[in-house]
């Protein structure tokens, strides 16, 4: 557990800094030059007197700041939740394994334990940090000593529980992003709306333009941000029902393949 830390502390910056040069570069090469194309036209249609017209661009929806960093903030939380779902499939393939090698009317005693956990610990290092492999191992170590049964069901659950709250607690990035997003669109609303009072008397003059693109930046920006931050909390619950539904497997397989068999010689 101690090696994992660092590497997804360094593939969170380096996402970051990924999603940032991404969108910057999409943005200064495609949105903007699209968006001031678009208003320079509508400017020069207003000023020659003729109809503007009100159909909605992406482009400019999409033009100011704060649109910019929701969608770095989006794949930024994509990637993370990526790189933990990935994990998660990971380990499910574990599920599909038989790590402790019991066969159907097999039982297993408590001077066995021995022969069953080998398999387990030379499974390679990456291998034996997933939930299951520890979770069976745990077992097997506390049947060995303590040589009951219900021991070792309090002992797996409690390894299936801890590592249901680690998960939980990893997803506190996520959970920030999914905060933060809105609470951008809403500085950008509250930056448009200023921006429209602060010319309020061009429009008292009949001269609405700026207030209107004030406005325009007030209200996309939120709309933009409510959007991506319902596609964020999508998947961020469909990762945390993949982890969830990961950890009771894990608990389901050693309660049928592993506890079914233990057995303890009467004296």
């Amino acid at each position: 557990m101690k090696r994992q830390l660092p590497v997804e502390l360094i593939y969170q910056i380096a996402a970051l800094v990924v999603a940032l040069i991404i969108v910057h570069l999409a943005y200064i090469t495609l949105v903007r030059p699209n968006a001031e194309a678009i208003l320079e036209v509508r400017a020069e249609q207003s000023a020659a007197g003729e109809a503007v017209a009100d159909e909605q661009s992406i482009y400019v929806m999409l033009k100011d700041f704060e649109q910019e960093a929701c969608f770095v903030l989006m794949l930024w939380a994509m990637a993370i939740m990526g790189y933990k779902g990935r994990a998660a499939f990971r380990e499910r393939k574990l599920l599909g394994e038989d790590l402790v090698r019991i066969h159907e009317g097999m039982s297993i005693l408590p001077e066995d334990t021995r022969e069953y956990t080998r398999p387990i610990q030379a499974l390679p290092a990456n291998v034996q940090s997933c939930l299951l492999p520890r979770a069976l191992l745990s077992a097997l170590q506390r049947f060995a000593s303590t040589r009951n049964v219900q021991d070792v069901s309090v002992a797996v659950k409690a390894i299936c529980d801890t590592e249901s709250d680690r998960l939980d607690s990893e997803l506190a990035m996520v959970r920030y992003i999914a905060w933060a997003i809105p609470s951008i669109g809403f500085i950008g609303t509250v930056r448009g709306i200023s921006q429209a009072l602060g010319q309020a008397y061009k429009a008292v003059e009949g001269d609405i333009a700026g207030v209107t693109a004030s406005l325009g930046v007030a209200f996309n920006s939120t709309f933009i941000a409510l959007v991506i931050s319902i596609i964020i909390m999508f998947l961020m619950h469909q990762l945390q029902l993949l982890q969830e539904r990961l950890v009771l497997d894990a608990q389901t397989y050693c309660d049928q393949r592993l506890l079914a068999h233990l057995q303890v010689r009467e004296s």
